[in-house]
């Protein structure tokens, strides 16, 4: 592949993605709503200042005739969805439509790699969870990712398009400034009681973003793309408490966390994802969770004292 259509470039997962693909010498273009100051200009080749959906993107289909268009736009918030479900309806179901529509229209021979979400199995039934054990969300954030899934398929289906989806589990990294990995570091720094939600049994499989863009370059590079899905984690699952215990390790503190015994409204309990899909296309995560803890910690004392 040769040029790569990044939306929501200026993401968390869009600025990985669109670095790991620079650095493999691809053309990258990136379509965001943010500003051109806050995007990660140095690793596009273009960037377009667009609010999608917007007819803008059907000239730039048409101009660049990217091999790969990889969705990483749209809300990717558990709680502004339980509120706000229109919002994370329109920003996600709809979004991927209308990119969808576009690459048919004036793209067709696109690749399409979608950033969904293991929000879309909610509880599994069994761990480590696989792709044919069938979706149960119990967010509406988790059902706009499902039907964005079930829109890859039809697209592929009916029209021919080459699409596939990527179920991430607990995306972190350095840029990350939300979710229980940036929480936790956040107040210990400051000095704040390490006060988290839960029981501290709940568990996650966390997988660094640098190994996030580098498994959506295998998909792009080796999935039949025939609107299939595939898990996109570490395969191992770590708890919360486990957790908290590398973070104060990555920082030397010794405070013990607190838990709340409160799992909030459209949380999932335990996620360890089985990657046997993945790993058949030819992905092995690179970073240790230790290592990327350490490395997300360091990020972080420099990042807050900046504030």
């Amino acid at each position: 592949m040769k040029s790569v259509l990044i939306t929501g470039a200026a993401g968390f997962l869009g600025r990985y993605t669109a670095q790991f693909f620079s650095e493999l010498g691809c053309t990258v273009i990136g379509i965001d709503s943010i500003p051109p100051e806050n995007a990660p200009l140095a690793h596009l080749t273009a960037y377009h200042n667009v609010k999608l959906p917007d007819k803008a993107l059907d000239d730039l289909l048409r101009t660049l005739s990217p091999d790969v268009c990889i969705h990483c736009a749209g809300r990717a918030s558990v709680p502004l969805s339980v509120s706000d479900p229109s919002a994370d309806f329109y920003t996600n179901t709809v979004l991927t439509f209308e990119v969808l529509e576009a690459l048919r229209l004036h793209a067709p021979a696109c690749r399409f790699i979608l950033l969904s979400s293991a929000a879309v199995y909610g509880n599994p039934q069994t761990l480590p969870v696989n792709e044919e054990q069938p979706a149960s969300p119990i967010s509406p954030y988790g059902f706009h990712k499902w039907q964005c899934e079930q829109l890859c398929s039809e697209f592929a289906r009916i029209y021919g398009l080459k699409t596939a989806s990527v179920r991430i589990f607990s995306a972190y990294g350095p840029g990350l400034r939300r979710q229980v990995l940036w929480d936790m570091c956040f107040k210990v720094i400051t000095g704040h009681a390490l006060k988290l939600q839960g029981t501290g049994r709940e568990s996650r499989d966390f997988i660094h973003a640098r190994d996030v863009a580098k498994a959506l370059h295998i998909v792009a590079a080796n999935a039949p793309m025939q609107g299939e899905t595939y898990n996109l984690a570490s395969g191992n699952e770590t708890t919360i408490l486990e957790l908290a215990s590398l973070v104060l390790d990555a920082l030397n503190e010794g405070c013990s966390p607190q838990f709340d015994g409160v799992i909030p409204q459209g949380n999932p309990v335990n996620w360890q994802a089985d990657i046997t899909k993945l790993h058949a296309l030819g992905f092995t995560p690179d970073i240790p969770l230790k290592q990327g803890i350490r490395t997300f910690a360091t990020w972080c004392r420099a990042e807050i004292a900046s504030i």
